[in-house]
């Protein structure tokens, strides 16, 4: 059976398809609910962090790694922009698993603590995510003023936080919310032409790949912040998650998942050129196939499945005090079978 896949969804449609989907399935006889394949929804966000989802559904790997332990799995793919979207669907019941920024997976950890139990299973990637200017004389985040507006997907985004954490650095402790005032949140992809055209007041932009590649080429666009500045070196900066009851009711689903997107990192490794033909087919994108390329050639960037270097972000918004719970490493908010590996 071929995956399917759905365009863009709102959290809402998500889960009111799903209801639908329950309430057919309900006048089924019980043999032939017991006959069907096990179900895994998988929501993705936009951008080069989706690709080892692409790769593994380009290659069928979940498929092939469910047969392998007898178990026929059925995937029905979605999209969605943005920590705060997902973790809706999430939380809603609507997607059993999905990937996001670390610091919306902290978030999502700390308060379903004790009742849903959401947690990351698998890194998937790390490369670094740049805040970008168009405004004269703007060359780090100490020439930021009123004057400015940043764009995000979330304001509780990977980039949000990390803009946190480097305003904190910059300007103490007490002062991590300085920018949050200047944050606009709106889709990568219109803040590209945002950016480009100067609609909307949008001055400066914190994305990911491969947004932020494109917008350097743009006249009068400069980078003044890197994330792995901010988060000391090379940090995962999407992870794999779900929560303990789809873990526990679908065990071989969710080992099928960690071993596909293990394999889907070693091809990317070993596959770049087809990675990036893989990417552009699912994302149906203009971006120049050598662009692609170039970028995963980048020795800054790495898709591997290990976390690295993501406590930092965690004791942060604990003292910050948006988390309500101290994570004391990151094994706190990854399922146990992970803890094996040498992650941080």
């Amino acid at each position: 059976m071929k995956p399917s896949y759905a365009p863009p969804f709102t959290a809402h449609a998500i889960a009111r398809r799903h209801l639908l989907a329950l309430g057919a399935g309900a006048f089924l006889p019980l043999s032939a609910r017991a006959a069907r394949p096990a179900r895994v929804r998988i929501v993705e966000q936009f951008g080069l962090t989706s690709l080892l989802w692409h790769v593994a559904r380009a290659q069928r790997y979940i498929e092939q790694e469910g047969r392998a332990d007898g178990l026929d799995i059925e995937i029905e793919w979605s999209r969605l922009s943005g920590g705060s979207a997902v973790n809706e669907a999430l939380l809603s019941g609507a997607v059993d698993v999905a990937h996001i920024g670390v610091g919306p997976t902290l978030l999502l950890w700390d308060r379903t603590l004790g009742r849903q139990n959401f947690k990351a299973f698998a890194a998937l990637g790390t490369m670094p995510q740049y805040l970008l200017s168009n405004r004269p004389g703007v060359r780090s985040i100490r020439d930021l003023t009123d004057q400015d507006r940043i764009a995000v997907v979330s304001t509780a985004s990977q980039q949000a936080r990390t803009l946190q954490l480097a305003a904190a650095q910059a300007f103490g402790t007490d002062q991590y919310a300085r920018f949050d005032r200047l944050l606009v949140t709106i889709p990568h992809t219109e803040a590209v032409a945002a950016l480009a055209s100067g609609k909307g007041g949008i001055t400066a932009h914190f994305s990911n790949a491969p947004f932020q590649y494109q917008q350097l080429k743009q006249p009068g666009v400069t980078r003044i912040l890197s994330s792995y500045d901010v988060l000391g070196g090379p940090t995962s900066s999407v992870l794999a998650v779900t929560s303990e009851r789809f873990r526990g009711a679908n065990p071989g689903a969710y080992r099928a998942l960690q071993r596909a997107l293990a394999q889907a990192s070693r091809f990317v490794a070993a596959n770049k050129r087809q990675a990036a033909e893989i990417y552009l087919r699912a994302e149906n994108s203009s971006v120049p196939p050598a662009d692609v390329l170039a970028f995963l050639e980048d020795p800054e960037i790495d898709y591997g499945v290990v976390p690295r270097n993501t406590e930092r972000l965690a004791t942060f918004l604990h003292q910050a005090k948006v988390l309500k719970n101290e994570p004391r490493s990151w094994k706190d908010y990854f399922f146990e079978d992970l803890h094996g590996v040498q992650g941080s």
